[in-house]
């Protein structure tokens, strides 16, 4: 237990690759998941090509399956947990009006369900860890929202499972902070990536946050002692207006 030990989910590419490399520099060993094979390989070998010592685990967060898989390899491998970063997520643009359900289903299961599911079974890990290291403890990271905080019209289903999973790490910290385990969760607005991409007909990728912006909040937070608690951080653009995404 003397490396400390990282599970990133959605590293396959944006800002989960952009944290995964920000932690390997700092030392940590990884499980890094994603949904699709090929993109998580690559990933994991420019990784390893910087000198990390990285395990790619392959996982569709949809399937519960796939995320109690995803825990064991990791536990297998490593036998504990410094720091969980929730960053695998899904999107979907559509009124509270017009979204189908099925889109409904799968954001809340994908973006709160899943994300339940990883700390719950992840957590016996993380104390572990954080028994081990008790002035630093173990850390969840999840990655919300900015609409999760301050809602957006045509972000209906994906803004209410930001302000979920919002609410579940203030839950968490309130039930495990004696444990030393310390949950924050991470509210950006548009970052520049993949996802946002449906978005730069109407905003620049210029005007947008970066994958470095989120990845140096996720490296403060590692750093804090067990005692410090960050609910929520967020990160908005710059402009003329403070709460928008």
């Amino acid at each position: 237990m003397t490396t400390r030990t990282a599970l990133v989910t959605g590293a396959s590419r944006g800002i989960g690759l952009e944290i995964a490399r920000r932690l390997a520099g700092e030392g940590y060993a990884l499980t890094i998941a994603a949904r699709r094979e090929p993109g998580l390989l690559e990933a994991a070998a420019s990784l390893r090509d910087a000198g990390a010592e990285v395990n790619p685990v392959v996982a569709n967060l949809a399937k519960e399956a796939d995320v109690e898989q995803l825990v064991a390899v990791h536990g297998d491998t490593y036998g504990s947990l410094d720091m969980l970063v929730l960053n695998g997520g899904v999107g979907a643009e559509g009124s509270a009006a017009e979204l189908p359900m099925k889109s409904y289903d799968l954001v809340l299961n994908v973006n709160l369900r899943a994300q339940f599911l990883l700390i719950q079974k992840t957590l016996p890990l993380l104390r572990k860890s954080a028994a081990a290291n008790p002035r630093h403890g173990a850390k969840i990271v999840a990655l919300a929202s900015i609409t999760g905080v301050a809602g957006e019209s045509g972000l209906s289903a994906y803004g209410a499972s930001k302000a979920g999973l919002i609410s579940l790490c203030e839950t968490v910290t309130l039930e495990e902070s004696r444990n030393g385990v310390t949950a924050t969760a991470l509210s950006p607005g548009y970052v520049d990536t993949d996802m946002t991409a449906w978005k730069r007909d109407s905003l620049s990728r210029e005007a947008m946050l970066t994958t470095g912006d989120v990845a140096e909040l996720v490296l403060t937070v590692s750093r804090l002692s067990a005692h410090a608690v960050v609910p929520n951080i967020v990160l908005t653009r710059a402009g003329e207006q403070i709460w928008r995404a």
